[in-house]
């Protein structure tokens, strides 16, 4: 079946509708990328980690782009996991609960949290305590990073995952050729709505991760100011 075939030949907007969702989503995962290396930054200096920086692969697919980020942020929600772990482990129940309550100071918290990472790590940053208390207090890694794991994977798994994200240097008909692939004529529109559904709820997830992630890292570098 010709190229043409699988295209309304009188709705060009349509050809450019697929350009724009598929750039949108580009950028849209280069800046998580971005985000995810800022927290390991973080992560690494102040706590202990040794979380690897990530980098989007221009060779690779969009759903090979996708597992990248996925297994960065799994290993995140790993690190912060531990981070509870210890906290409970090296706490007494009543200052452990301290942590997670809303009406305790929040000095008082970030000097429990100091306290323990202290005897954790031997020696710790100034901030340490105060990167502890906001990521266990937030919702970064109960519902942030859960909801964006859960949207990479859907992406990963649609049409759109197999798009090489390079291919926007390949001229508009190789895009085309590419989003379309195998699709029939009369699904065209149920996919590029199912790629508009996708991007929407991405993008509004990725804002809400980028935040959080913002609110970590200014803090650090308040402090260090």
């Amino acid at each position: 079946m010709a190229l043409s075939d699988l295209l309304y030949p009188d709705n060009p907007k349509r050809r450019q509708e697929l350009i724009h969702l598929h750039q949108e989503l580009l950028d849209c995962m280069s800046t998580n990328f971005r985000a995810t290396n800022e927290l390991a930054g973080v992560l690494n200096e102040h706590l202990g980690c040794t979380i690897t920086h990530i980098q989007m692969r221009e060779s690779s697919t969009v759903k090979e782009n996708c597992d990248i980020i996925i297994q960065a942020m799994s290993e995140i929600q790993h690190q912060v996991q531990k981070i509870d772990s210890d906290m409970k482990e090296k706490l007494e129940p009543v200052l452990y609960q301290k942590l997670y309550d809303i009406k305790e100071p929040e000095l008082e918290k970030i000097a429990i949290a100091h306290k323990v990472f202290s005897i954790v790590l031997g020696e710790v940053t100034s901030t340490a305590g105060m990167v502890v208390i906001k990521l266990l207090g937030s919702n970064l890694i109960t519902l942030t990073v859960s909801k964006l794991v859960s949207l990479l994977a859907q992406i990963g798994a649609s049409v759109l995952g197999g798009i090489s994200i390079t291919i926007l240097g390949l001229g508009i008909e190789m895009i085309l050729h590419a989003i379309l692939g195998a699709v029939e004529r009369n699904q065209l529109l149920a996919a590029v709505r199912s790629y508009e559904k996708h991007l929407a709820e991405f993008k509004a997830a990725s804002e809400k991760y980028q935040r959080a992630i913002h609110e970590v890292t200014s803090l650090v570098r308040h402090k260090v100011q």
